[in-house]
């Protein structure tokens, strides 16, 4: 539900309200897609299954959403780090390196996007050669296993060289987020400590709006990392445990689901279009319950 309104309001903004949008609200709207499908594609097959209903995704199906499931997945931790790494480069001072780029900044994020759909979905070709529709008997060995959906034998020379692929481009992104998010930190604290001096003690210091996003970005990134961490560890041992562990699938299903359930939620604390839409509802109920009590 975060999600899906939060999208709304970033396709009101872009339809309607163009003069507000900026373009770190193209990397937010991304990330807000990426979410809706991931939670999708995590949770359908799942709260399908509570239903006791069986069969429901066969060899095509679960090709579909299991790479689907693996695409998105790897969106998020690459447009988590283009959020991070905008920002970081967007509140460089004049003085900065990175100064250079904010000019071109604009221009490379759909390319960026692009880039990422692509890489992600040539990493993942393997997935649809060996995801097949569950059998009857017992899944034993190496592989993925949940509800509908398996992977047969596989074996470990070929299971290696694609953790291997993954763990490179987690450990790219991964590396560029906490650098950009270091240099974030370090350049708060440096606008902080210039702030006591430059301020009265006795006057309220006011947060620019730049620096409340950068406070977003570093706690969504904060909240990627733990989540994408914890889940990544789960998943490496549910793949190599000898037999199947149910909850370990449904362990794996929660901290899939936990980053994209709550980062609309943090976009949204900060979100003109949300703030205004959010204030004028509260306008039109206490001008409802004033109307109310008159009569």
């Amino acid at each position: 539900m975060g999600n899906s309104l939060l999208s709304m309001l970033y396709l009101y903004m872009f339809l309607f309200q163009s003069h507000l949008k900026k373009p770190i609200d193209a990397i937010f709207m991304h990330l807000t897609v990426v979410n809706i499908l991931n939670l999708t594609f995590t949770m359908l097959p799942d709260i399908i299954a509570c239903f006791g209903i069986q069969q429901f995704l066969n060899d095509v199906g679960c090709k579909v959403v299991v790479y689907f499931l693996r695409v998105t997945r790897g969106l998020s931790i690459c447009t988590t780090s283009l959020l991070s790494a905008f920002q970081a480069i967007t509140i460089s001072n004049s003085h900065a390196q990175l100064v250079c780029l904010k000019s071109k900044l604009s221009m490379w994020i759909f390319p960026s996007f692009l880039f990422f759909w692509v890489i992600n979905m040539v990493i993942y070709i393997p997935v649809i050669t060996a995801m097949k529709g569950k059998s009857n008997f017992t899944f034993v060995g190496p592989g993925i296993s949940n509800a509908y959906c398996q992977t047969p034998q596989i074996e470990d020379n070929r299971s290696w060289y694609f953790i291997s692929i993954l763990l490179f481009r987690d450990l790219v992104f991964v590396i560029l987020m906490i650098t950009t998010s270091f240099y974030m930190v370090t350049f708060l604290y440096r606008h902080h400590k210039t702030a006591q001096h430059l301020h009265s003690p006795r006057l309220p210091s006011q947060l620019a709006p730049e620096n409340k996003a950068t406070h977003t970005i570093l706690l969504l990134v904060s909240c990627f990392v733990f989540f994408y961490c914890s889940n990544n560890i789960v998943n490496f041992y549910s793949f190599y445990t000898p037999v199947k562990i149910p909850t370990l699938d449904v362990l794996i299903c929660i901290l899939s689901s936990c980053y994209p359930t709550v980062c609309p939620f943090f976009l949204m604390k900060n979100n003109k279009i949300f703030s205004k839409y959010s204030l004028s509802l509260l306008m039109i109920g206490s001008t409802g319950c004033h109307k109310a009590f008159n009569s």
